[in-house]
């Protein structure tokens, strides 16, 4: 009966309702960069204008901005201190492509100031990626072992580090937009019409991180009430 189960159970309702969520929030911080990548800012600073600008004021000396391919691949590498701009930020004059570019110069600023959700949250990502990786594997594995509830659990609760490390994720996403937002709104590069489009953006990426979040709730919350309950079964 399980195979039918795992194939066909109205469960994957959540499932679909994560993946609609997603997909929204993938849509929607797309549609906004694109409106706003079609604002040239008056100052003219690119991107990496204003990456430099931001590490300079920060007084941020030992990282090194690269350009990469890809759009909005843009990140920041806090171990070997870079901070990667995609060619749609790096070399736009646009006021979304400086908003993108002083959110990933938050994340160098966290890193500076030894910001604990960032240590945190790279703490987690070796655990919370092997969890995610093995936790269907071992729930496979219990089920195949007469639906044994301890290696279920174990794979339920290895699941859950993945949730955690989306939740420790969301200060970090907004703490650097918000220090983007200050800083760019004393800064030369954009004026203060512009810092609102910049905070329209930049909410939009946020809410990408808020639906996975949700989107991985959603299947946490399947995985338990597929096999969370069995223990009461035994």
């Amino acid at each position: 009966m399980f195979p039918m189960m795992w194939w066909w159970d109205p469960t994957y309702i959540l499932v679909i309702i994560g993946l609609l969520i997603s997909g929204w929030a993938s849509a929607y911080v797309n549609s906004t960069f694109r409106k706003y990548d079609q604002y040239t800012s008056r100052s003219g600073a690119t991107g990496t204008d204003a990456a430099a600008y931001i590490l300079r004021s920060a007084g941020i000396h030992d990282v090194q901005i690269k350009e990469i391919a890809g759009n909005l691949t843009d990140n920041y590498n806090g171990k070997d201190k870079t901070l990667n701009l995609s060619q749609s930020t790096a070399e736009s004059t646009s006021v979304a492509a400086i908003g993108v570019a002083a959110h990933e110069c938050g994340h160098a600023v966290q890193d500076k100031v030894h910001y604990w959700p960032m240590a945190l949250r790279t703490g987690i990502v070796p655990v919370a990626n092997l969890g995610s990786t093995l936790s269907l594997p071992i729930i496979i594995l219990g089920v195949i072992m007469g639906m044994n509830q301890t290696l279920i659990d174990i794979g339920i609760w290895a699941f859950g580090l993945a949730l955690l490390f989306q939740l420790v994720t969301l200060p970090v996403e907004f703490n650097a937009s918000h220090r983007a937002v200050n800083i760019l709104a004393s800064s030369p590069l954009i004026s203060s019409d512009e810092v609102v489009m910049v905070k329209k953006v930049l909410f939009a990426a946020a809410l990408t991180y808020v639906a996975a979040a949700l989107a991985t709730f959603l299947q946490l919350l399947r995985l338990i009430i597929l096999f969370g309950g069995n223990r009461n079964n035994n």
